[in-house]
């Protein structure tokens, strides 16, 4: 067997115990073998491993899910920053977007993908364009994502507008399995306010037919609740059942405006929600009721939004926010501890996006980072799941594996050129800028 160990560290376990322990991956299979003793690892493994990593003085933990961003955003880092969701996206992302190239795009991709590696996440949802560049780019970076062609209607005439959701269900249906079947997809309308209801509603049903997932927007601000009530007398995830975009496939971001009967209604469906705490505050969106919604049986995943409204790709950043948000929101200090936000990052991630990973144990899938906790902000280490919400980072990420393959090694990134990647993006969003003045 062709496999690898990461030996000399402690394991976070699916129960949330931290115990000593080695892990042995099967590299052909992208699965775990074992997890034990290093004695219990070599009867399982009957030898010695083909490659090792080294994780002493560290703890062994799933790969990080970034359940909802739009990754090639990278490009507008801190282009536009300090506005309220609506006046931003209009007078200045979607301007920016519109000059877009799929070059740009594959180039921010990589470079997100090099960013997500080097900080421990192994798994991510995108909503965008030029997904086939996209994918592209998952497969050379070695990750695990879920892909999508977000649609918008709004301001397209009818055949424009029906041309957007054709896209997103051919990019759903032909990309479904690449990158050796690390890239699944769905079908990504923008939101329940930015796609007229005529489209979702044909756009919704042929996903339906065809098997495919719905991933979308939902009450992220009250300026995509209010319309809804007011035209239609119901509140979005009330319509969003109507047209049959509520499903235990789906996955809806934000939801930081939700009311209790809709964390009800979302719990019914088995819908999860992709709580993005640090996009939530720098746009003055609001706080989630993630407690709440916990509490009522929905799955919670955190996803880090575009780098343009947050502005980095860190899931280390995104716990501690949405731990301390979550504490907010409550008005309890007890809520969403430590533990809940591990949980959310990892399996809750995996859960949220129907893909393996999020667990280390024997048969899951080697989605796995090492994080070295010999830090002087790391020490001393009372408590590693306590250490990881509220004190890591993503620099302390030491080796990054997908699928049982080394992504990256001792903070060096195996599977792209990292210098070559940030040079190109920074090329592309310097041209990017220069089309968008002078358009």
């Amino acid at each position: 067997m062709n496999h690898l160990r990461v030996t000399g560290g402690r394991v976070l376990l699916p129960d949330g115990r931290v115990e000593r322990a080695d892990v042995a991956v099967d590299r052909d299979e992208g699965t775990i073998r074992a997890v034990g003793s290093p004695s219990e690892v070599d009867e399982a493994v009957g030898g010695a491993a083909a490659e090792t990593l080294d994780a002493s003085g560290s703890l062994v933990i799933p790969g990080l899910v970034n359940a909802h961003t739009h990754v090639a955003m990278t490009l507008l880092r801190g282009y536009a920053d300090d506005k309220p969701l609506d006046p931003w996206l209009r007078e200045d992302i979607w301007p920016a977007e519109a000059e877009l190239t799929p070059d740009d795009v594959e180039a921010g991709a990589e470079l997100g993908a090099v960013e997500m590696i080097r900080s421990g996440t192994t798994a991510f949802a995108d909503m965008y364009f030029a997904m086939d560049r996209v994918a592209d780019a998952v497969d050379r970076a070695g990750l695990r994502a879920r892909l999508g062609h977000g649609v918008v209607t709004v301001g397209k005439d009818e055949a424009d507008a029906r041309a957007d959701v054709e896209e997103s269900l051919a990019v759903a249906r032909e990309l479904d399995g690449a990158a050796d079947g690390r890239v699944r997809t769905a079908f990504m309308p923008h939101s329940l306010t930015t796609v007229g209801e005529e489209f979702l509603r044909e756009g919704v049903a042929e996903a339906r037919e065809a098997g495919i997932p719905i991933h979308l927007h939902a009450n992220e601000t009250t300026d995509e609740v209010e319309p809804i009530v007011e035209e239609r007398g119901e509140r979005p995830i009330a319509y969003a059942a109507e047209i049959d975009a509520l499903g235990p496939d789906d996955f809806f971001a934000h939801g930081v405006h939700v009311d209790d009967s809709e964390v009800d209604r979302l719990a019914e469906a088995g819908t999860a929600v992709v709580h993005c705490p640090a996009s939530n505050m720098k746009l003055a969106s609001g706080m989630a009721p993630v407690q709440r919604l916990r509490e009522a049986g929905v799955t919670v995943a955190l996803g880090t939004d575009g780098a343009a409204s947050n502005n980095d790709l860190d899931v280390f950043d995104e716990m501690r926010d949405a731990a301390m948000l979550g504490k907010l929101a409550a008005d309890d200090a007890s809520a969403v501890p430590a533990a809940a936000v591990v949980e959310m990052a990892t399996a809750g991630g995996a859960d949220a996006l129907n893909l393996p990973g999020g667990r280390i144990e024997a048969g899951a899938v080697a989605d796995l980072a090492v994080v070295d906790l010999d830090a002087p902000h790391l020490t001393p280490v009372h408590d590693p799941v306590s250490h990881l919400a509220y004190a890591a980072r993503g620099s302390d990420v030491r080796h990054t594996v997908c699928d049982g393959q080394v992504l990256m090694r001792d903070r060096e990134v195996l599977t792209l050129d990292a210098e070559a990647v940030q040079e190109r993006a920074a090329n592309a969003a310097r041209d990017l800028v220069e089309r968008v003045e002078s358009a």
